[in-house]
């Protein structure tokens, strides 16, 4: 039982990182309809770019994030301009396309610098004993982290004239431009929100876990489970999913081995999509 409880807190300090990644795949949905497929080679640009600040500037991982953070957002209104701003009102398969190519470019540029060789981000924060339970300090400051970050968001969101815009062009960007809304620079924005919440992610979990080019994928996938449990277009729906998958990959691995967590995440993805497709907390613009 120790053991067991010993996973399920660790799965949730991972659940909170998890939620943090899908919230940037749901606001973007939420907001413009959009899919980005882009998604887990921005979480591995995350993760590469707090390992080049840390290894090559030795600027302190966490102070890192910031700086992530920064260039995330930045990032992610440059691909919105470039790449979905032309294809925003076409058919949904003109932007997956968008979203598809920024993925292989990505990929490549990456592969081509980085190569496939995995990295890591030689930090530690130690550890902290709670009887049984051991926690990682990565761990426990990422979660702490991601709270704040979604603080932050939902602030921004419901607080600030920018964030009452994002929400009006999510209900009806037609009537938001007819009030005076400028519909194209807050969907860049909201598009670079998103990016800036991968990114984010990818930083975070790169101070716990080994990484390459190729590793976002993993998280992309975590990530379309997430919004579908916590509901697309619902980014606070997308912590309380993470929190769940956290669990869930918390729990599993004492009972079967760890082979089968993609297994029944993915049983559990359909499931929610037959039967409540809104997802547990429901759809939200």
């Amino acid at each position: 039982m120790d053991f067991l409880f010993a996973s399920i807190i660790d799965g949730l300090l991972l659940g909170f990182v998890y939620g943090i990644a899908a919230m940037g795949l749901t606001l973007i949905w939420g907001v413009m309809n959009v899919i980005n497929l882009a998604h887990g080679p921005i979480i591995a640009l995350g993760m590469f770019g707090v390992y080049l600040i840390f290894t090559g500037l030795g600027v302190n991982p966490y102070i890192g994030v910031v700086l992530v953070a920064v260039l995330g957002l930045l990032l992610g209104m440059l691909i919105y301009y470039i790449a979905v701003h032309r294809v925003i009102n076409a058919p949904h398969l003109s932007t997956l396309l968008a979203t598809f190519s920024i993925n292989m470019i990505i990929i490549g540029l990456g592969t081509a610098v980085f190569s496939a060789s995995p990295r890591n981000v030689d930090f530690s924060l130690g550890s902290m004993t709670l009887g049984p339970i051991t926690l990682l300090g990565s761990r426990v400051v990422a979660a702490v982290a991601s709270l704040l970050i979604t603080g932050g968001l939902y602030a921004f969101l419901y607080k600030t004239r920018q964030g009452r815009y994002i929400r009006a062009v999510a209900n009806n960007r037609d009537a938001a431009e007819l009030m005076g809304v400028p519909s194209t620079k807050i969907l860049a924005l909201s598009f670079g929100l998103g990016t800036m919440l991968a990114s984010v992610a990818g930083a975070l979990i790169a101070t716990f876990f080994p990484f390459t080019i190729l590793a976002g994928g993993v998280y992309e996938l975590k990530s379309f489970v997430i919004g579908v449990l916590g509901g697309l277009g619902n980014p606070i729906g997308a912590l309380f999913g993470g929190l769940i998958l956290g669990v869930l990959e918390g729990i599993i691995p004492t009972f079967m081995p760890t082979t089968w967590v993609p297994v029944l995440e993915f049983v559990l993805f359909v499931l929610i999509l037959l039967v409540r497709p809104q997802g547990i907390f429901g759809a939200k613009k």
